[in-house]
């Protein structure tokens, strides 16, 4: 079946996928020292049993045991070199099984690392790694290739590039949400939308993460979003633990009666995750069975994203603010220090021009000479470091868009595409592979026209070729492009006739760089702001500006508020309050004509003030030169850390209890922290430099996840505690004999997996037989309070950040 007739499918009917092999594998003999992918290759028998089970319970796609197939994920087990083996085995089994029945789908997994920078791997290590994965499963026959359980929009963005270089065959795409409706790098079901709608897959949605009742609210906030198909795969409720033994609580009427609010909610595609049997797929299927997929509302407009953060331009939303400050162009100081390294001013410019109002932020690393490339992924990763609005990549150089585009976790827009051959030939395909949207530039191999209906035709034109390329209407803005009045009086009013001629004819949103138009003359922001005022009442839709110009501020917030953009006056009474503006009997009066210390708040003036800005803002270059002048004023090591860095560290707890930072921020925050630890503690004295407690981190036996636990190891060293990592699947006696060994003051155990969940208490247990009096805390995505009080642990903690606090009060350290 190809893609096509896949699609045709999923919209005329609702599709049933099965439920949990795990789940039906767990009371199989298998080796307990191999990944349960071995057995593809030891016991193809159980998988074909299992997949005839849901065959007969009606299911029309079964999931192949590969999950955890990479060669990365393998790699862990010494098998990295039977990938493909493994791969195809899987897909072999049930392909003889199934036999025309059903469609078989390759599950594809995460890696279990976390991408770069907050990891180590690499954009293009992880598509070379997806692509040989999935090209064993497509060589043995997958009909369908299902991404899934996904937490960071980057890898999954890997994950379907790699598939479509290898393949025409659907492609489905599903990240896994947490209770907070949030993935574990901070990701919204909406977001999520975006940013694989973008992308041009079959289907996309969420699978595990929850059960019925909390994926419906998923389908219903992806619903609202997502042009694409949608596809839900929920657990068989939240699991328990009872009697010793992982319970999933939803029977089988219970997923019926949640497979059929999916439905009603958007879903196209429905079945089962961690839990789910045959049993439950059969009562799913009788609910769905005379249902269809509902009509859903066309959606228009172009959205963008950052990687938790969505932005919507266009009729019916507030104006929109893209942010030029970062642009060494005519900024010498920018520009030496980003060639130096230094990208401090890149995000202090990302800080202030969101705090001003930026929804959008224009990156562009233009320096002669430079190797921009270079220059555009590592400003868009630090951009990324401090703010997460979405970005637009300002380039001509198609290496260097595609470095953006790698580095950016959302759904960006480039900035541009032009009418030249050259660049819809080279630049449109980049946007269609990486799912970004583009900026349509009223320019060709001739040069910027002069009159409205030039600049149309050439819009026009852009927006043709896009759509050929794939490139939906919707993810296309249109700049009309002005130039100055002082050498052509009359291009002002032409470009706002193409605005109007664009809006009209071709209905699409409509962007302009305001500032061009006042290029060689005198008091450019009185030019630059009546021109705005001018074009927003010809119904332009955004501006690349400068947002710290309060002239254009004043411009922007009171068109929009007289022109209906801005409801209930909300921004324009935000921008007031802001700015410090009286309003007398209905005149307003202005105090403040500084820009810069209008618009953005108070710099960090005490040294304690600029070490908590950089700790919160990741700001890696800017610590240990902060360090250093605290050390040269006389401090002690010791108090720079109990004073300075510490409480830095908490507030970066408390804003990710918040739900105001994400663990992508926390461990750049920890990274700056640890650099921080590093030098002070070269001046410390030995008996000074720990909290003098020893923890013991390990993730208990059969579990081979292990980001949980690292991030926790490396929180706990910066404050301070002696940690010993003894890694992952590490047996119950390894743990005992280290921590003897080690002569430890807790155990810190992790476990991801419902089915090693257990090994937590067998740790507790052997203890207490050996009368080893130590401590014992436990975490992990399956691992409640409740769980913890019945086995006995120490102390629970639910995220990296609660464990430090409770490690802390437990140790009665202040």
């Amino acid at each position: 079946m190809n893609r096509k007739e896949f699609e045709k499918i999923i919209r005329e009917k609702i599709f049933l996928f099965d439920g949990a092999t795990g789940t039906m594998l767990q009371n199989k003999p298998f080796e307990k020292d191999l990944p349960p992918e071995m057995i593809n290759i030891n016991h193809p028998d159980w998988l074909q049993e299992i997949a005839k089970l849901y065959i007969d319970a009606g299911c029309e796609a079964i999931e192949t045991n590969t999950f955890g197939a990479s060669s990365i994920k393998l790699k862990e087990h010494g098998l990295e070199d039977d990938a493909y083996k493994i791969n195809f085995e899987g897909i072999k089994a049930l392909k003889e099984i199934a036999n025309g029945k059903a469609l078989i789908a390759a599950s594809i997994g995460p890696t279990g690392k976390l991408m770069y920078p907050i990891g180590e791997l690499k954009f293009d290590d992880a598509v070379e790694t997806f692509k040989n994965q999935i090209k064993a499963c497509t060589d043995a026959g997958a009909d369908i290739i299902i991404i899934e359980t996904m937490a960071e929009p980057s890898e999954l963005k890997a994950a379907v590039i790699a598939a479509k270089e290898v393949t025409e065959k659907p492609i489905i795409a599903t990240m896994t949400f947490q209770t907070n409706l949030r993935t574990l790098v901070g990701v919204t079901p909406e977001v999520a939308a975006v940013i694989v709608d973008a992308l041009d897959v079959s289907a996309l949605g969420a699978n595990c993460s929850l059960g019925p009742d909390g994926m419906v609210e998923i389908a219903k906030r992806m619903s609202l979003i997502s042009k694409t198909p949608l596809i839900f795969q929920p657990n068989a409720g939240l699991p328990e633990l009872i009697d010793g033994k992982t319970v999933f609580p939803a029977s089988p009427s219970d997923m019926a009666e949640g497979a059929k609010k999916l439905v009603s909610a958007g879903a196209n595609i429905i079945g089962g995750c961690c839990g789910t049997t045959p049993s439950h797929l059969i009562e799913m299927k009788k609910a769905v069975k005379n249902l269809k997929p509902i009509n859903k509302k066309e959606k228009k407009g172009l959205i963008v994203s950052g990687r938790t953060s969505f932005h919507c331009i266009g009729e019916g939303h507030p104006f929109t603010v893209i942010g030029e400050r970062i642009n060494p162009t005519r900024r010498r100081i920018l520009s030496e220090k980003i060639l130096s390294g230094d990208f401090s001013l890149v995000r202090e410019d990302a800080l202030k021009q969101v705090k001003a109002g930026a929804s959008i932020l224009d990156i562009n690393m233009g320096i002669p000479g430079a190797d921009e490339a270079e220059l555009v992924s590592r400003a868009v990763y630090e951009v990324q470091s401090v703010t997460d609005v979405p970005i637009m990549i300002d380039s001509s150089n198609p290496d260097a868009i595609e470095a953006g585009l790698k580095a950016f976790s959302g759904k960006p827009i480039i900035n541009s595409v032009s009418g030249e051959e050259v660049k819809l030939t080279t630049i449109l395909p980049l946007a269609k592979k990486y799912g970004a949207a583009i900026l349509a530039l009223a320019v060709n191999e001739e040069g910027v026209p002069e009159k409205a209906e030039e600049k149309f035709e050439i819009i026009k034109e852009i927006v043709k070729r896009a759509e050929a390329e794939g490139i939906r209407k919707d993810d296309i803005i249109a700049d009309c492009v002005v130039s100055t009045v002082a050498a052509q009086p009359e291009c002002a009013l032409e470009t706002l006739r193409a605005v109007e001629m664009v809006k009209k004819d071709l209905q699409i949103p409509t962007i302009l760089g305001v500032s061009n138009v006042s290029h060689g003359l005198p008091s450019r922001n009185s030019v630059n702001s009546t021109f705005l005022i001018m074009a927003i009442a010809k119904g332009l839709d955004a501006a690349i500006i400068n947002p710290l110009d309060l002239r254009i501020q004043e411009a922007l917030k009171t068109t929009s508020l007289l022109t209906g953009r801005d409801k209930g006056a909300v921004q324009y009474i935000n921008f007031v309050k802001s700015t410090n503006l009286e309003l007398t009997q209905g005149i307003g009066k202005e105090e403040k004509k500084s820009a810069t210390s209008s618009t953005v708040k108070k710099e960090a003036a005490t040294l304690q003030e600029k070490i908590e800005k950089a700790v919160i803002e990741g700001d890696k270059d800017s610590i240990i030169p902060l360090v250093e002048e605290a050390l040269a004023s006389g401090m002690d090591s010791l108090d720079i850390s109990n004073q300075y860095l510490i409480p830095a560290l908490e507030k970066v707890g408390e804003a990710f209890r918040d739900n105001t930072m994400f663990l992508p921020q926390v461990l750049m925050s920890a990274e700056v922290i640890e650099k921080a630890f590093k030098r002070i503690k070269q001046d410390m004295k030995k008996t000074a430099d720990s909290t003098g407690k020893k923890i013991l981190m390990a993730t208990v036996e059969g579990d081979v996840h292990d980001i949980g636990k690292n991030i926790v190891t490396t929180l706990l060293q910066n404050h301070g505690f002696n940690v010993i990592d003894i890694g992952k699947n590490v047996p119950c006696e390894k743990i005992l004999e280290e921590a003897k060994k080690n002569n430890v003051d807790m155990i810190g155990l992790s476990a991801l997996m419902t089915t090693t969940v257990m090994q937590m208490e067998k740790v507790i247990n052997a203890l207490r037989e050996k009368n080893l009096n130590i401590p014992v805390a436990v975490g992990g995505a399956v691992v409640t309070q409740t769980f913890a009080d019945k086995i006995g642990a120490s102390l629970y903690a639910k995220d990296a950040l609660e464990a430090v606090k409770k490690v802390k009060d437990f140790f009665k350290i202040e």
